[in-house]
């Protein structure tokens, strides 16, 4: 990202950022060792600069508020006491009651944080470019985190030999 991107973003995300629930996210865990804040904020931080680079237009605070909530579900879903059932399939709808109980949100934060499983969440369907965008780059961040710690783990198992 430019300067001038990384000061637009930082600006974008501050109201949320300054959250106290938002930024209860860093205590769960989401793709091997990142938070669901760490997560959220790079899958908002693709998005932004994804919409900056394709030649469509966005609406860039909806777009980054959406995905910076997309999992504010507030719970450790590795733990099976804390974790509801079918976790992939149901969290959309918990993060959505949660960001809804904490702030403002117009049809399109609801979209994109109700439909980034999709297609996982069939009946779930992105119904705007920006929760599209969310779903893309969702899928290319939760990738990276988790195949992260696998080559982290091969690295290790080489040095060891």
């Amino acid at each position: 990202m430019t300067r001038r991107e990384h000061k637009e973003f930082r600006e974008r995300i501050r109201e949320l950022i300054g959250n106290r629930y938002v930024r209860k996210m860093r205590e769960f865990p989401q793709h091997g060792t990142t938070s669901t804040l760490d997560h959220s904020i790079r899958v908002a931080r693709m998005s932004f600069w994804l919409s900056k680079r394709l030649p469509v237009r966005f609406r860039t605070q909806s777009l980054v508020r959406g995905a910076m909530l997309h999992d504010f579900y507030l719970y450790d879903w590795h733990k099976p006491e804390e974790a509801q059932p079918l976790h992939g399939f149901r969290h959309p709808v918990t993060a959505l009651g949660n960001a809804r109980k904490h702030f403002k949100l117009n049809k399109v934060e609801e979209n994109v944080i109700l439909s980034h499983m999709w297609p996982l969440t069939l009946s779930r369907v992105p119904r705007c470019r920006e929760a599209v965008l969310v779903c893309v780059a969702d899928k290319i961040c939760s990738l990276r985190e988790t195949t992260a710690g696998i080559f982290r783990a091969i690295g290790s198992d080489n040095k060891k030999s």
